[in-house]
C-alpha cells in the first residue's frame, strides 16, 4: 500500500482551474491548425510512392553502404529527384525514384545492344536507332511502364558499377493513377471515421458532445498533418494509419472525461457548468496522463531504434499522443462549455438556489433548497416555528 503514492503520476483531489485558460487554449489550437493547413499546401507534404507514385527499390550491398558513392551514380541517369537512406543495417538502402514518363533516349542497360534497324514495311516496337531497354514512345500506358522498367534495370546496373556485388532486395512501382486513387481513399477514411465518432458520441451523450469532440478531432489531425509537413516524414499509408489510430485513441480519452461530466450534471445540479467541467477534468486526470505515459513509453523504443515507415508511424503517434491528451483538456472542455452552456443551465435552473428563499424550516424543505412545486411564485416564504409567518401565505392552486 505505501508503493501506491509511487506510481500515481498526478496527485489524488487536484483543484486546478482549466477553464481559466480555455480562451488562451483555443486561440493557441487556432494559429497552429491554421499554420499546419498552410505548411501542407507550402512546402506541402512528403508523399510516399503510396500516393505520390514513384519506385521503391531496396538494396544490398556486401558491405557498410556508401550513400555518397551510390547517390553520385544514381544522379548521373537522370533519374530525377533520388532519395536514399538506410534501411534498417548498414548494408541496406532504401532508394525512392519518381514517378517515371515516357522516354525518349536513354543509355543502354549494360550488355544490352541495340536492335538492327527494321527493314521496309516490318513493324517493329523498338524504333530504329533508339538504344536497347529505353521504352517505345506513342503508347503512354506501355511507355510509362517501359520508363519504370527502365530505371529499374538502370539503377541495378549503376549500383553494381558503384559497388560491386550490390544487389536488388524488392522492387515496389506506385503509378501515379494508383497513387491518386490510394490518396482519395485514405481521405475518405479519415472523413468516415469522423463522422462515424460523432454518430457515435451523438448517440451516447447530447449533440453538444459530438460536436466538440469531432471539433477537437479535426482540429488535432490537422496538427499531424503540420507535422508531417514540418519534419518531412513521409506521407503514407502508414501514416494515414496512425492517424487513425489517434483519432481513435484521442474520442476514447475525451468519452472518459465527457462521462464525468455527464455523472457529475446529475449529482451537482446547481454547481456551474464550469466549476463543474474543472471538477470532472481534474477527477479524470490521473487518469488520462497515466494512459499517456503508457502509450509513449510503449512507442519511444520505437521512435528511438526503428526505420523507415515504422519510424514514421512511431513519430505520428509520439507527437498525436501528446496533442490528443493536451487536447481533451484544453480544446474539447472549452467548446463543450460554449456549446452547452445555456441549455445545461437551464436545465439545472430549478434546482438552483434563489435569493430570498429557503430561510425557514417548514413547508420548503431543507435551508437552501427550492420551495416545492405546490408553493406560489410570487415570494411567498416559509412559516416559522409555532405557526407565524413573517409574509402572508399565498392562496395554494385550486384544481378543478
Amino acid at each position: 500500500m505505501f508503493l501506491r503514492p509511487l506510481f500515481r503520476i498526478v496527485p489524488d483531489d487536484t483543484r486546478i482551474p482549466f477553464m481559466k485558460g480555455r480562451i488562451a487554449g483555443l486561440v493557441t489550437s487556432a494559429v497552429l491548425s491554421i499554420a499546419s493547413l498552410v505548411l501542407a499546401v507550402h512546402p506541402g507534404l512528403n508523399k510516399g510512392i503510396d500516393f505520390g507514385g514513384g519506385v521503391l527499390m531496396e538494396l544490398r550491398t556486401p558491405g557498410p553502404a556508401d550513400l555518397g558513392t551510390l547517390r553520385g551514380a544514381f544522379n548521373a541517369l537522370d533519374l530525377g529527384d533520388v532519395g536514399l537512406q538506410r534501411f534498417g543495417d548498414d548494408n541496406s538502402v532504401l532508394l525512392r525514384l519518381p514517378v517515371q514518363h515516357e522516354r525518349t533516349a536513354a543509355p543502354a542497360s549494360p550488355g544490352a545492344t541495340a536492335p538492327e534497324a527494321p527493314t521496309a514495311g516490318q513493324p517493329s516496337g523498338q524504333p530504329a536507332g533508339q538504344p536497347a531497354g529505353a521504352p517505345a514512345a506513342g503508347q503512354p500506358a506501355q511507355a510509362a511502364e517501359g520508363a519504370t522498367q527502365y530505371a529499374v534495370n538502370a539503377v541495378r546496373a549503376a549500383a553494381e558499377r558503384a559497388i560491386p556485388g550490390t544487389r536488388v532486395v524488392r522492387v515496389e512501382a506506385v503509378g501515379s493513377r494508383v497513387s491518386n486513387e490510394l490518396f482519395t481513399n485514405g481521405m475518405i477514411a479519415l472523413g468516415i471515421s469522423l463522422l462515424a465518432m460523432l454518430f457515435y458520441i451523438w448517440f451516447r451523450f447530447e449533440w453538444q458532445f459530438g460536436v466538440a469532440a469531432v471539433v477537437t478531432l479535426i482540429l488535432d489531425a490537422t496538427k499531424v498533418v503540420g507535422f508531417l509537413a514540418l519534419t518531412r516524414l513521409e506521407f503514407s499509408l502508414t501514416t494515414v494509419a496512425a492517424i487513425l489510430t489517434i483519432i481513435g485513441w484521442s474520442v476514447n480519452d475525451k468519452v472518459v472525461v465527457y462521462d464525468r461530466v455527464r455523472e457529475n450534471l446529475r449529482r451537482y445540479k446547481s454547481m456551474p457548468l464550469r466549476e463543474l467541467i474543472d471538477l470532472s477534468i481534474n477527477e479524470t486526470l490521473n487518469r488520462t496522463v497515466g494512459t499517456s505515459m503508457t502509450i509513449l513509453l510503449s512507442t519511444l523504443p520505437l521512435v528511438l531504434f526503428a526505420s523507415g515507415q515504422v519510424a514514421d508511424f512511431a513519430w505520428v503517434m509520439l507527437f498525436g499522443i501528446v496533442i490528443g491528451t493536451s487536447s481533451s483538456i484544453f480544446i474539447a472542455a472549452p467548446i463543450l462549455l460554449f456549446l452547452g452552456e445555456n441549455r445545461l443551465r437551464r436545465d439545472a435552473a430549478p434546482a438552483a438556489p434563489a435569493k430570498g428563499r429557503g430561510r425557514g424550516t417548514g413547508g420548503g424543505g431543507a435551508a437552501g433548497q427550492p420551495p416545492p412545486k405546490g408553493e406560489a411564485a410570487n415570494g411567498a416564504s416559509a412559516a416559522a416555528p409555532g405557526g407565524a409567518t413573517s409574509r402572508p401565505r399565498a392562496p395554494a392552486p385550486v384544481n378543478r
